[in-house]
């Protein structure tokens, strides 16, 4: 697998015989945009590599990426790109809306309770079990997919220094991510190179 980032038509890298319906695109994002609390990105991934099985773990590793370099939310960059990736323009409306029609309804009935009890002590300890659930699922999430990129040692490094430069040092995001990105690339095709000439 290459990880690449392709077309519907030449997307090798899915399952065989793939290709969700507006219909299914809607309601695997809306299962996900209902069951995500304390963060939707462990659903996602559930959905869309162990249940639909949609994308390939790798594969989902490399959109991931990619909407992480790019601006918004990542799981609704998530979205429009499965759903792009497979119905176009529609596929990329229905998974936003199926992801973000629920919790919107939901938000929308809640939110005047939570204005009228957010001090409440039970209330406040509720969120913060919310809360650490979600950095259970995000820890349990980076795991699944540091699987998926096993043999790949060289790239390691980055994965390693990305974390100490953001959430030790405090250096900004968007830096970060293209100087890392540069430098990945840079080793890639170096790597690329070194057994081109072996071969």
């Amino acid at each position: 697998m290459s990880g690449r980032i392709v077309p519907p038509s030449a997307a090798s890298s899915a399952p065989a015989g793939v290709s969700p319906s507006l219909r299914a695109l809607f309601l695997g994002f809306a299962s996900v945009g209902l069951s995500g609390f304390g963060g939707v990105l462990p659903f996602a991934r559930r959905m869309l590599v162990e249940e639909r099985r949609w994308l390939a773990p790798e594969d989902f590793n490399t959109l991931l990426g990619l909407c992480q370099f790019l601006p918004g939310p990542n799981v609704i960059n998530l979205a429009v790109a499965v759903g792009a990736r497979y119905r176009g323009v529609a596929g990329a409306l229905v998974a936003v809306l199926g992801l973000l029609g629920g919790p919107f309804l939901i938000v929308r009935a809640l939110g005047p309770l939570y204005t009228r009890f957010a001090d409440l002590a039970v209330v406040q300890g509720v969120l913060r079990g919310v809360a650490a659930a979600g950095c259970g699922l995000l820890a349990a999430t980076a795991w699944r997919m540091g699987r998926a990129v096993r043999g790949k040692w060289m790239f390691l490094p980055f994965a390693v220094l990305a974390f100490v430069l953001v959430a030790l040092l405090r250096w900004p995001l968007p830096a970060v991510m293209l100087g890392l990105v540069l430098l990945a690339a840079t080793a890639a095709y170096l790597d690329g190179k070194r057994h081109g000439a072996r071969a």
